[in-house]
């Protein structure tokens, strides 16, 4: 990648997920009135992959999904039922159908049989917008099982702001949780979204939610964070913990502080420094005692998949060889990869995805399939 790119991507990219929203510019029609409002799973015949291939031959086939037909992100979860939960960013519709071309986010199950979108009572987003129209990106899910069989389904947002008509005119304000409840067999419901802290554009303060690990009770949320400094392309990552009755509530947070756990969350330290750091989304992972952060160093710079190893969810994390190579070029954006320690499990690696996007709508316009995870075994350190 020649320098005189990367300097035309920094001035493209540098605020964080600009595509997306520009996609939402672009590509969004006039909604079309909705007929009826209804909450409901549409269905398309479903067979449980059997290696990486089966899913990225899946995925394509999950754009013809009634609903889904294209998104990025698709972070995942496992379901007490044995169906998996995943949730997209902005997501295509099919132009034929009621409502918006593209909502903020969906959320799609996969499993016994089906794959099926999640469809909102008026067709709009998995987490509706706030009322004053701040939108929410999601980063991160996990499932909880409950006492009575139904899981307890928490979705790590983004929110986002529209600051105008134009395709970058947008910024990003914080961090959410929404709270699903998701019966045995059944749809969704979504009880509730928690915004974390007030609207602040400011990017040096950490995005909680860009990771979430699950061991136990005890939940670790992951935050990202950047300088501001137009010459560091890289996110620090930080920690805090709290309990899953306790996730919707963040007076319960406490923040690792390089020693211990403080209540205070100014008080959360840099775990991987911003200079050579993850992107701004992420997947952190325990697995036999060690703890592993999946991400894409330098965020959409730059090129290479890594994963940095640890003895503890607070670190140190010391980065290792690079597994694989995602670079951004002329045409198209990769970047957000993810770790799915659920899908097709293996003791000594773990299936990771990254979102695909193209620098001009135009292209997806053309042939939306293009906007999608893929995915890729690769090795644990």
């Amino acid at each position: 990648m020649t320098m005189q790119f990367r300097r035309r991507v920094v001035l493209v990219v540098i605020l964080v997920f600009l595509v997306p929203l520009g996609l939402t510019a672009w590509l969004t029609r006039a909604p079309v009135p909705v007929a009826e409002p209804r909450d409901y799973l549409d269905c398309l015949p479903f067979e449980q992959p059997r290696t990486v291939e089966d899913i990225n031959d899946f995925i394509v086939k999950a754009q013809e999904t009634p609903g889904f037909v294209g998104g990025d992100v698709g972070a995942s979860t496992r379901l007490s039922d044995g169906r998996s939960l995943w949730v997209f960013g902005d997501t295509l519709r099919p132009e034929e159908e009621p409502g918006e071309s593209m909502v903020r986010n969906s959320m799609l199950l996969m499993g016994q049989g089906c794959a099926s979108v999640y469809r909102s009572a008026d067709n709009g987003a998995a987490v509706p917008d706030r009322g004053d129209g701040v939108g929410y990106w999601p980063m991160s899910v996990v499932a909880v099982p409950g006492q009575d069989g139904a899981d307890r389904v928490a979705v790590g947002l983004m929110r986002v702001r529209a600051t105008g008509q134009g395709m970058w005119d947008f910024e990003i304000v914080g961090s959410s949780v929404a709270r699903f409840e998701v019966p045995v067999n059944g749809t969704p419901e979504l009880v509730g979204v928690t915004d974390l802290g007030p609207d602040d554009r400011s990017l040096a303060r950490p995005l909680w939610g860009a990771a979430v690990a699950l061991r136990g009770e005890r939940v670790h949320v992951y935050g990202t964070a950047t300088p501001g400094d137009p010459y560091v392309f890289g996110y620090s990552l930080h920690v805090a913990r709290t309990t899953v009755d306790d996730y919707l509530d963040p007076s319960s947070w406490e923040y690792f502080d390089g020693v211990g756990w403080s209540s205070d969350p100014n008080a959360a330290t840099s775990l991987i420094p911003a200079e050579a750091g993850v992107s701004r989304v992420l997947s952190v992972l325990e697995r036999d005692g060690a703890w592993y952060a999946v991400s894409k160093r330098l965020d959409f710079l730059g090129d290479e998949l890594v994963i940095w190893k640890a003895d503890a969810p607070t670190g140190p994390f010391v980065a290792t060889t690079p597994v694989a190579d995602i670079p951004t070029d002329e045409t198209f954006l990769q970047y957000m990869p993810l770790a799915h320690p659920d899908l097709l499990p293996e003791d000594d690696s773990v299936v990771v995805s990254w979102s695909v996007n193209a620098m001009d709508p135009a292209i997806l316009r053309k042939d939306p399939r293009l906007y999608r995870p893929k995915f890729l075994r690769v090795p644990l350190p």
